[in-house]
């Protein structure tokens, strides 16, 4: 998941259907969900990436470091 930003990982969870977690863990003071969402096609949507990515970027911003 680096197209998002360093450090964010993903959590798939296999049922009948295909979860996704998107989150990034690497500030200390928290772990930041970016995004959840059901996979309805083998590649994730770029809807998806893009939710991820914006999310990441304001957690970035709010906290004030790169």
């Amino acid at each position: 998941m680096t197209a998002i930003g360093p450090g964010v990982r993903e959590i798939r969870i296999h049922t009948d259907r295909e979860h996704r977690l998107i989150y990034v863990a690497k500030f200390a003071e928290a772990v930041y969900v970016l995004h959840a969402f059901t996979k309805k096609s083998r590649s994730t949507a770029q809807r998806d990436i893009d939710i991820a990515s914006i999310r990441y970027r304001q957690v970035v911003e709010s906290r004030g470091k790169p």
